[in-house]
């Protein structure tokens, strides 16, 4: 607990000590009749009990007026609460309500410090992913240096127990790494020489060498860290609505309140009437009390601030509550298929209708896409098995969409897709398999194709049925894929539609389409991970992307990064932002309905100043209590 929060509960507790002890003097020290030194010994306590609880609220509301910032929630409270005492030595010597009014509302601020606080720590603890130091090697002996000061390619170690500082390929050693800080996944990942790593996680056992990949600025950890931090300054319309609406209302309801104190009265006095200047002067009182708009200032911005908090604590990081409030309305989910349904590993799995041996096909394919850095090409190369002499290749012509042409040892080899053969004018044959193929040509003859399979991911099949039960309407396909391999996958994993053999352009044209005869409402999210999908991740309503094995410039034009490319995070993304946001009407209808309801009795004289106390610090703090509800999401 802060500092402050125990000074406050100090405060509130002295305070309500001394108003109840004032309650038991004797009756006979109050009302009228009574010599003025009973009346002042009965004031005393509680004017003490009063200055303890809301001396910060005064001291606010005097600053703020000489700021011209008049009418805000310190102002009401501060002059219904000096109003309220005013009738009581004018009355009855009931002062009870007036430190009531400042003791409750101290109340309702300490719970809306609390739930902050707790939200905050959730952020706090992803904070704690940033390293201190990277240790690197010289001289024989480990020196901690700090990440900013290590290089692209500098190998750095990282012992049992200390976070990986930098993004970066492991090169030597074995070991199990605790990714749940980025993830939400608490089971370890293993790693051996050769796998990515990223920062943020915690070594837990073996010795890692690590050869950096990326800048500390540019690795993992650091943009987690920006993202979170940019967070709170991108508002949702829920956020801004309440903002503006408190700007007009709280003027408006001080003016309604001197018009409840003024008018009747006169128009009393103009019928030949008692004033009762005190009576009215109560109710427009009581009608600051509930008027006061805290409730709902304080707890949408938290409910969205909890919400960030809490998707953050699973591996989900939502980008502004903004995104939060258009994620929670999405209908339709469109989605890429290499490494998002799919795992995005592409494997040689055969050989085809070749003329030449297979592993010589294998070896010109690969020399002739060695210049690409496409996953298809990657796994062409790792099935060839041996170093790349680019000496061997000249006059490379890359063919977006098809494929490649380059001089190989004086031949010109062609490896790429049907398209790719049709714009050549080479006959191809097909194959009975699925999968993707990449058919060879050298010198203007066929000489075969090479299967390579992608396997799907193990909870996509889940994760599609998931959307569908949360209630999106349609889940569809995009991928560059021919269209056989496409409808493949769309069949295995139930997918509604599915658009196949797309450039980047046709993805593009396709999310267009759909932006444009959907519902105004519904919202449409992309979901994808590689640099092609980047112009669609920022033309739909929502992009989200898969964090930890995309790109940069995917994850720099999302909305929602998920952080361990788990497909079935998107449905749990979804929900959170439908919690957070039911919660946030729900706290915007009750508020509204509890104090218009109360208004009205209060200025008609059916309430009292308890009841007007709950109708403000009540509803602040069952408001404040349902919008901490979105700090915990279920882990499934």
């Amino acid at each position: 607990m802060e500092k402050e929060d125990k000074v406050m509960i100090g405060r509130i507790a002295v305070s309500f000590i001394l108003t109840v002890a004032a309650a038991f003097l004797p009756e006979a020290w109050k009302g009228e009749g009574v010599s003025q030194e009973y009346r002042i010994f009965h004031l005393l306590p509680y004017l003490a009990a009063y200055l303890i609880v809301s001396w910060d609220i005064l001291l606010k509301a005097v600053k703020n007026i000489r700021k011209g910032q008049v009418l805000d929630e310190n102002f009401l409270m501060a002059v219904a609460s000096l109003g309220a005492f005013g009738l009581g030595i004018y009355q009855n010597g009931d002062y009870a309500e007036a430190v009531a009014v400042m003791l409750f509302y101290q109340v309702g601020e300490l719970f809306e410090d609390y739930a902050v606080g707790k939200s905050r720590r959730n952020i706090s603890e992803l904070m704690d992913i940033r390293p201190d130091y990277a240790n690197v090697e010289q001289d024989g002996k480990l020196v901690q240096v700090d990440p900013d000061e290590v290089a692209i390619g500098t190998r750095i170690i990282v012992q049992p127990g200390e976070k990986v500082p930098i993004d970066g390929r492991v090169v030597e050693g074995r070991s199990n790494l605790d990714t749940a800080a980025l993830t939400g996944e608490s089971l370890p990942r293993e790693v051996g020489a050769g796998d990515e790593v990223i920062s943020g996680c915690i070594n837990l056992n073996g010795v890692l060498t690590i050869e950096t990949t990326k800048e500390f600025g540019e690795s993992t950890v650091s943009k987690i860290l920006e993202l979170v931090e940019d967070a709170s300054s991108r508002k949702a319309k829920s956020e801004v609505f309440i903002t503006k609406f408190a700007r007009v209302y709280t003027p408006a309801v001080c003016s309604a309140a001197l018009a409840l104190f003024l008018l009747p009265p006169l128009v009393r006095l103009a019928m030949g009437e008692a004033p009762l200047w005190h009576m009215w002067l109560y109710r427009s009182l009581l009608f600051l009390v509930v008027s006061c708009p805290c409730a709902l200032v304080l707890s949408i911005p938290l409910s969205f601030f909890a919400g960030i908090g809490g998707a953050s604590r699973q591996g989900i990081l939502i980008k502004g509550s903004n995104y939060m409030e258009t994620l929670a309305h999405t209908a339709y989910v469109v989605m890429d298929k290499t490494g998002t349904l799919t795992q995005g590993v592409f494997e040689v799995s055969a050989v085809h209708h070749n003329k030449l041996e297979e592993k010589k096909v294998l070896e010109m394919a690969a020399l002739a896409e060695c210049a690409s850095s496409h996953p298809i090409s990657k796994s062409l190369q790792r099935a060839y098995g041996n170093p790349i002499d680019r000496n061997r290749v000249t006059d490379i012509q890359e063919y977006g969409g098809k494929g490649v042409v380059a001089q190989v040892d004086g031949h010109t080899v062609a490896a790429g897709n049907a398209k790719l053969m049709d714009m050549l004018h080479i006959p191809y044959v097909n194959c009975h398999m699925v999968g993707t193929l990449v058919h060879v040509a050298i010198d203007g003859a066929y000489h075969g194709h090479i299967l390579i399979a992608d396997r799907i991911k193990a909870h996509s099949q889940e994760a599609v049925q998931a959307l569908k039960a949360n209630g999106v309407k349609k889940v569809i396909m995009l991928t560059g894929d021919e269209k056989r391999t496409a409808e493949a996958v769309a069949k295995e994993l139930a997918i509604d539609e599915v658009h196949s053999e797309l450039l980047p352009q046709g993805k593009v044209e396709q999310v267009e389409a759909l932006i444009c005869r959907k519902d105004p409402k519904e919202k449409v999210a992309f979901v994808g991970d590689g640099i092609n999908d980047a112009p669609v991740l920022s033309l739909a309503d929502i992009g989200i992307a898969m964090g930890a094995l995309g790109s940069d410039a995917a994850i720099e034009a999302a909305d929602v990064v998920l952080m361990d490319d788990d497909p079935l995070k998107i449905s749990k993304a979804i929900r959170i932002a439908r919690k957070c946001v039911g919660i946030v009407y729900q706290n915007i209808v009750f508020a509204i309905g509890i104090k218009g309801i109360s208004l009205v009795l209060g200025a008609l004289g059916f309430i009292n100043m308890w009841f007007a106390i709950f109708a403000d610090t009540g509803v602040l703090i069952l408001c404040v209590l349902n919008s901490m509800r979105c700090l915990f999401n279920k882990k499934g």
